[in-house]
C-alpha cells in the first residue's frame, strides 16, 4: 500500500512523526514524504532539515511560497500551489494521501487533487477556530477526503454533519501525545544548552495574527508588544515565531524586534522541533498566546495556558485554559493570576491510547 504524507510546516510534521514510525512497522506500507510551503522557508526556520533529520522516507519536494503575507500574496500563493500539485498529481499516485489540519496551502494541495481521484485521509476535521480563516480551508479538506479521523467524539459529529456520511469517520485522538512524553523531552541541561535558554522561569509564548479580521492585527500586534514588554518584568520569555499566515509578518517582526531589545530576558526560537517545543513545554512556567498546541498539548505537560483573542475560540478545551481578550493589561492580569496557581493535574481531553495504531489498523481494513 503506497501511503502519501502531505506537510507544509513544522507543526503539522510533529504531529506526524508517531504516524510514519507506526507505518514504518508494517512492510505492507510504502510511505511517501511530500514537502511544501514554509517547510522550504528560510525566513520561517527551514524546518525541512527536521524531516531530513528524523530520517523520513521517500521524500518529494515543491517549492510553492512566496516572500510576503498579504491577502494578494496569500491568494496567490493558494494559486501557485494548486498548479504546482496539479503536475504532481499527474505524475504520482497513492493509494492514500494523509493531510492534517487547516492551513490554506494544505488545502489548497488537496483541492488540486479532486480532478485525479485522490483517496485522501484528513486528520483532524471538525475542529473549530472562530478566529481563524482555518475554519473554511478545514471544512473544505473534509469535504474533499475519503478517511476521516478526529481527535475526539464531538469533532467526529461535526466531520458526519459536514461529509453526509458516518462512514470512515473515526474518533481516535490527538497523533501529537500518542508517543511516552517523557522518552521524547530532554533533561532541562540539555534544553537550556542546545537553545541557549538562560536560568530562571521563563513563559513559553507562541502568537499568531487573527486571519478572520485582519484588520485589527495592527492592533493586536501593539496590545501583545505592551503586555510581554510588561511581563518581563516578573519572568523571562521564550518566544516561538509564528508561521506564514495572513500579517504573520507583522506578529513575527515585532516578536523578533522584542528579543532584540531585551536579551537575555527574552529568547526567540524560530524552529523548536518536536523535541525542542516538547521540552520547552516540560519546563515553562505556563504557556501563553493563541497557538492551538496551547489547547491540545499543553494539559498533558500538567501546564496552565493562557489563551488571548479569538483565535482558537470555539475549540473544544481542557480545564487547564484561561482566557483572556487581546488587550494588554488583560493579557497582564491574565498571566499574574495564572503564575500563582499550582502546576495543573487535571485530564487532557485530546489524549487518546495507540492513536497511531488505530489510524493504522483503519488503513489495513480498507486496504
Amino acid at each position: 500500500m503506497k501511503v502519501g504524507i502531505l506537510t507544509s510546516s513544522r507543526a503539522d510534521f510533529g504531529i506526524y512523526q508517531p504516524l510514519i514510525r507506526e507505518l514504518k512497522k508494517n512492510s505492507i506500507f510504502k510511505i511517501e514524504v511530500i514537502v511544501f510551503g514554509a517547510h522550504l522557508s528560510q525566513y520561517h526556520g527551514n524546518s525541512f532539515q527536521e524531516i531530513i533529520d528524523f530520517g523520513a522516507p521517500v521524500i518529494h519536494r515543491i517549492t510553492t511560497n512566496l516572500a510576503s503575507d498579504d491577502e494578494n500574496s496569500i491568494s496567490t500563493t493558494y494559486g501557485l500551489t494548486v498548479i504546482k500539485f496539479a503536475e504532481f498529481w499527474k505524475n504520482n499516485s497513492y493509494d492514500y494521501v494523509f493531510c492534517l489540519g487547516d492551513r490554506y496551502e494544505m488545502n489548497a494541495s488537496v483541492q488540486s487533487g479532486i480532478p485525479f481521484r485522490i483517496k485522501f485521509a484528513h486528520l483532524y476535521g471538525g475542529e473549530v477556530t472562530l478566529g481563524a480563516i482555518d475554519n473554511i480551508y478545514r471544512n473544505q479538506i473534509s469535504a474533499a477526503s475519503t478517511l476521516h479521523f478526529t481527535s475526539n467524539e464531538d469533532y467526529r459529529k461535526n466531520v458526519i454533519r459536514i461529509i453526509g456520511s458516518k462512514e470512515n469517520v473515526y474518533a481516535v485522538g490527538s497523533l501529537s501525545l500518542d508517543e511516552n512524553i517523557d522518552e521524547l523531552i530532554l533533561s532541562e541541561g540539555e534544553f537550556r544548552e542546545k537553545f541557549s535558554i538562560p536560568k530562571g522561569d521563563f513563559i513559553l509564548a507562541t502568537f499568531h495574527p487573527e486571519t478572520m479580521m485582519p484588520q485589527k492585527n495592527q492592533f493586536y500586534k501593539e496590545e501583545m508588544s505592551k503586555a510581554l514588554i510588561l511581563i518581563l518584568g516578573k519572568t523571562n520569555l521564550v518566544i516561538t515565531l509564528p508561521n506564514a499566515d495572513t500579517c504573520g509578518n507583522l506578529f513575527r517582526d515585532q516578536l523578533i524586534s522584542i528579543g532584540e531589545k531585551y536579551p537575555p530576558k527574552v529568547k526567540i526560537i524560530n524552529n523548536f522541533g518536536r523535541t525542542g517545543y516538547f521540552s520547552a513545554l516540560k519546563y515553562c512556567s505556563i504557556v501563553l498566546g493563541n497557538s492551538s498546541s496551547g489547547i491540545v498539548e499543553a494539559a498533558s505537560f500538567d501546564k496552565y495556558v493562557v489563551n488571548v483573542g479569538d483565535r482558537q475560540k470555539g475549540r473544544a478545551t481542557s480545564n487547564n485554559i484561561v482566557n483572556c481578550r487581546f488587550i494588554s493589561y488583560e493579557i497582564l492580569q491574565a498571566v499574574n493570576e495564572t503564575l500563582k496557581l499550582d502546576k495543573f493535574n487535571g485530564r487532557n481531553i485530546y489524549y487518546k491510547k495507540n492513536t497511531a495504531k488505530k489510524i493504522v489498523e483503519v488503513l489495513i481494513k480498507t486496504k
